[in-house]
């Protein structure tokens, strides 16, 4: 962590984004890793190409990622694996329970695959983790909602990512369907998500990241959940690397102008939808 910069205890409930002190590397407790995280953030500007209603990223604006300062990346990351390593970080920052790394995240403030410099980050995580001697040890995860997966380019990147025990969170939070997505405030297209979908799957393993909510004091209804489970059920047959979903509710609270509306599902409602889920033959990472 940055000279001179104060303890503070990692919380499940905090991603802060500068709890080191650092640009572009931030340590986490994360509830889907059960353990320590840290993440490796290309979009310091606050921008992204979506805009989900429950973004924790405050001053979120449309766009892409500034330039990145490699070289400053790497010594962030040579710093913070040191300290985990070979320092008293987890003593002094990590509850007991949680006390393991568990992986490497582009995750940040926007599109980690947005960053012209995507790949050259991947290549120095690669080469940290190699020094520190936890390279195939611990997951390099990509946490996305897959827009920028029919560039040759970044397919690249995932299919190096697979080679390395790599995993990819590939965000769907409702059946996609052509025309406007109130959860993301995006347009999507159908056939082009499940294009995305199956190429990453081909390269490196695969898990939906779908986050469930109550909007207006309504719940997703039977008609839109239905349409969710039949599409995880269609995906398993058409992407092979699909290895299961990441369903999870909100433990933080929204930065968005919608932050009022929204409200967490009942824990038993998760739990039943999980279990349509896991009837369609997919593993189910339940987080609520």
């Amino acid at each position: 962590m940055a000279d001179g910069f104060p303890v503070r205890v990692l919380r499940v409930s905090d991603h802060s984004r500068d709890s080191a002190g650092f640009t572009y590397v931030y340590p986490v407790v994360s509830r889907r890793a059960g353990g320590v995280s840290i993440g490796i953030n290309l979009n310091p500007n606050n921008a992204c190409n979506w805009r989900c209603l429950y973004c924790q990223v405050p001053d979120l604006k449309r766009g892409g990622p500034p330039p990145i300062d490699l070289a400053q990346l790497e010594d962030e990351l040579a710093t913070m694996l040191h300290q985990i390593v070979d320092g008293d970080f987890m003593q002094e920052r990590v509850p007991v329970e949680l006390r393991r790394l568990n992986d490497v995240a582009f995750s940040g403030n926007g599109e980690p695959t947005m960053s012209p410099e995507f790949g050259h980050a991947l290549q120095i995580v690669e080469r940290q983790l190699q020094a520190f001697g936890l390279l195939g040890k611990i997951k390099i995860v990509l946490i996305t909602n897959g827009s920028q997966l029919y560039k040759p380019e970044v397919l690249d990147v995932v299919g190096q990512m697979g080679k390395i025990n790599g995993e990819l969170w590939f965000k769907v939070d409702r059946a996609p369907q052509d025309g406007f997505a109130v959860v993301n405030q995006v347009q999507l297209n159908r056939a082009a998500v499940i294009r995305h979908l199956i190429a990453a799957s081909e390269r490196c393993a695969t898990w939906l990241q779908t986050c469930m909510f109550e909007l207006d004091g309504a719940l997703p209804t039977e008609v839109e959940v239905s349409a969710y489970v039949a599409f995880v059920e269609e995906l398993k047959a058409q992407a092979p690397g699909l290895k299961g979903v990441l369903l999870y509710g909100l433990a933080r609270p929204s930065m968005q102008p919608e932050a009022p509306r929204l409200k967490a599902a009942p824990a038993e409602w998760m739990k039943a939808l999980a279990e349509r889920i896991s009837a369609q033959g997919l593993e189910v990472k339940l987080s609520i």
